[in-house]
């Protein structure tokens, strides 16, 4: 199944009023990547709506619910702890798309970089995250997410 998530019918919006979507989209992000980034795998699942799908090239499927999600980002975090390491993701390059139905489609860039236990950050992968985000109790929440990763694109 294709998905077209950067859709061009995008309703006109005044310059105030997208720029404050614009602006809730880039704190959302800044939110759930410190979520991810700390391990803490219930709120960072909490970001995404109850029956979200996650498409991600290291699953051979995609995830299809919240626990699947927290229970995949649980996993990495142990591997963290048992090899010393830090990571951390930085979200740049963000495009967001309003749509007709209220929901945002956006396509970003994410860099992940490790920081081992002795060293310094070291890049590991740079990802094109595209997102279709909804409003759920006053909250933006992910319904869908694709993410690319550059070198496998």
């Amino acid at each position: 199944m294709t998905v077209e998530l950067v859709s061009t019918a995008q309703p006109a919006l005044p310059g105030g009023e997208f720029a404050a979507l614009y602006a809730q989209a880039q704190r959302f992000y800044a939110h759930q990547m410190r979520l991810l980034d700390a391990h803490d795998t219930k709120r960072w699942a909490e970001t995404f709506a109850e029956d979200a799908v996650l498409h991600l090239p290291s699953l051979p499927a995609p995830a299809k619910a919240r626990t699947a999600l927290a229970g995949y980002v649980r996993a990495g975090a142990a591997h963290r702890r048992h090899t010393g390491g830090r990571l951390e993701h930085w979200v740049g390059i963000l495009d967001v798309r309003p749509q007709t139905d209220g929901s945002l489609h956006t396509r970003c860039s994410a860099l992940v970089h490790i920081t081992p236990g002795q060293g310094g950050p070291k890049a590991l992968h740079a990802y094109v995250m595209e997102d279709v985000l909804v409003r759920s109790g006053g909250e933006w929440r992910i319904t869908h997410r694709r993410v690319t990763r550059d070198d496998l694109a």
